[in-house]
């Protein structure tokens, strides 16, 4: 909705006050000089990306379009999925949730958190390292290390799609720039004809550069600000696994344990100590 909001205001700001300083919106309208501009921003991105790339960042501008982003209740089901692993590892042993850590999506414990599973490297991030626990018997120091390197390759992940259009962004002036010269061949072309057809291609050129620079920090630019912003939302479900983990290692309770996990939720969203006890209470 805010990204909608925010279209709308720019949108109406530029054009608006355009058409109050007499200007004619027709005037705008160069489809040529668009296709020059959209077109090679985006041939130059499939160039400058592999294909797991550019299908992240197909799957999350609509995520960024309806304003979707990690709620609430995911953090709330991803802490109490930690709370019940930890739980069960406390009384029947921790070689007890070694069948559920081998393929969470068939677990009783994971089926009780569907959204968490439908995150499929989260669930799986989850399940590798109780299942190092399980079977290993690394300190809580080398895990913790082999957690924080998983964390930082995921968030460089994660933050590829917005980085790769923010260089969209950073190329569009050029591409309008592009759009203005072929625009000015065009005029001098067509420099002895009439005054109004040379004004006419002169303007259109000059239509490319505002294009370019409009749709370069109106529309891309903050766009992939946003794509940024949702892997450090993102990125923060597995910060707050890691701290209840390791948190657990070092011999705290499980619910002490989760409260780790909930302090590192950023504070905007991160539940609420009573909302999470009830859900905990509940289970």
């Amino acid at each position: 909705m805010l990204f909608l909001l925010g279209i709308l205001i720019v949108a109406g700001s530029v054009f608006y006050g355009f058409v109050m300083s007499d200007g004619r919106l027709l005037a705008l309208w160069q489809p040529f000089e668009i296709l020059i501009i959209i077109g090679g921003a985006g041939g130059a991105f499939l160039i400058a990306n592999p294909w797991h790339v550019i299908k992240a960042t197909g799957r999350m501008i609509p995520q960024v379009i309806v304003g979707k982003q990690p709620d609430r209740k995911l953090q709330i089901d991803v802490l109490s999925l930690l709370a019940d692993i930890l739980l069960k590892a406390r009384r029947e042993g921790i070689m007890s949730i070694e069948k559920d850590m081998d393929k969470p999506g068939e677990s009783a414990l994971f089926a009780r958190y569907p959204a968490v599973i439908k995150r499929h490297e989260l669930s799986l991030f989850i399940a590798d390292y109780f299942r190092i626990i399980a079977a290993g018997n690394l300190t809580a120091f080398e895990l913790e290390a082999m957690m924080e390197q998983e964390i930082e390759a995921r968030l460089y992940e994660l933050q590829r799609p917005g980085v790769s259009l923010g260089r969209v962004a950073d190329a569009l002036p050029g591409f309008g720039i592009v759009a203005a010269v072929l625009g000015i061949v065009i005029t001098m072309g067509a420099i002895d004809n009439e005054m109004t057809q040379v004004g006419s291609h002169v303007a259109a050129a000059l239509v490319g550069t505002f294009s370019g620079v409009l749709l370069a920090y109106g529309l891309v630019g903050p766009l992939a600000s946003v794509l940024r912003h949702q892997a450090e939302e993102e990125i923060r479900l597995y910060e707050a696994v890691r701290a209840c983990i390791v948190a657990s290692l070092n011999g705290m309770a499980p619910q002490l344990a989760v409260e780790f996990g909930r302090k590192s939720l950023f504070t905007h969203r991160r539940p609420d100590f009573s909302e999470l006890e009830n859900k905990l209470r509940g289970r």
